[in-house]
């Protein structure tokens, strides 16, 4: 056969692959970027765990902008989920209690931080698990990435499986995606050197380090390496994040996924 000839059949039958990829649909485990045939047929196959992630609008120190958690339970989500194999990610829940405003308190002292009732973040977050379980899913996970709110899931949890109990349907708040992400990953830091007067509690290096293992255009390090150690009043509480870097994040990001995911496959697998 010519080269031309060849070379002319070789380009007809990428072109063919691509076509037949393209109408395949995305290859995604966003819920977002699926068609509702895509789900239909995905929930036929098997993919039966939705994973409910929830971040928060808050203010995280000079450095670090106000979509934090948002943008990490994402990241996280999905990689959870494409360990899981059965699992699809729901939109991410960036409305969430974050104090007060009339007076101000906690985060809403500081300017772009948004707050909703506790109550109403209950309802959204049982609203949304309703509407998953309407559809097929019998296994609907929250995944929450700020500590101010985790007794508030556990509360939907609770309610969810009663409302639930005798269908096929379950929720999960497995406790090993915060746990791993607070003490748990500060105990990795540790054994890496870091000080316990950087790692901190928020906005400092264990928080600024994850954020940049996943979203580095979330953190502003250059005004951050060369400023002086922001404190309280700058919304950074109990460390220091100037030494942060994504190699430590990377640290904190692998152990919180492992561990979510031997949590969910060990608790689905009980029930």
């Amino acid at each position: 056969m010519p080269l031309c000839l060849r070379r002319a059949l070789s380009c007809a039958i990428l072109l063919i692959a691509a076509q037949a990829a393209l109408a395949q649909g995305p290859a995604s485990v966003f819920l977002e970027d699926v068609t509702w045939t895509e789900l239909r047929d995905a929930l036929a196959a098997g993919k039966t765990t939705a994973i409910i992630p929830i971040g928060g609008t808050e203010q995280s120190g000079p450095y670090v902008a106000l979509g934090k958690h948002n943008a990490r339970v994402k990241v996280l989500s999905q990689r959870i989920a494409q360990a899981l194999g059965n699992a699809l990610v729901a939109p991410v829940i960036a409305y969430v209690p974050e104090g007060g405003y009339a007076p101000p308190t906690s985060h809403m002292k500081f300017p772009g931080t948004l707050t909703v009732p506790d109550d109403a973040f209950e309802k959204t977050l049982e609203s949304a698990a309703n509407s998953l379980k309407v559809h097929g899913f019998r296994d609907i996970v929250f995944l929450g990435d700020h500590g101010g709110y985790q007794s508030d899931i556990r509360r939907v949890v609770v309610r969810l499986n009663k409302a639930w109990a005798g269908s096929p349907a379950r929720a999960f708040v497995p406790p090993e995606y915060y746990a791993a992400s607070s003490d748990g990953y500060a105990q990795i830091l540790r054994q890496h050197g870091v000080r316990d007067d950087e790692i901190g509690t928020h906005a400092a290096l264990a928080d600024t380090s994850l954020q940049l293992a996943v979203a580095p255009q979330m953190v502003r390090l250059q005004q951050l390496r060369s400023a002086p150690k922001p404190g309280t009043a700058d919304g950074v509480y109990g460390g220091d994040p100037r030494r942060a870097s994504a190699e430590l994040g990377q640290l904190g990001v692998d152990a919180i996924v492992s561990r979510t995911v031997a949590a969910l496959k060990k608790d689905t697998a009980a029930r």
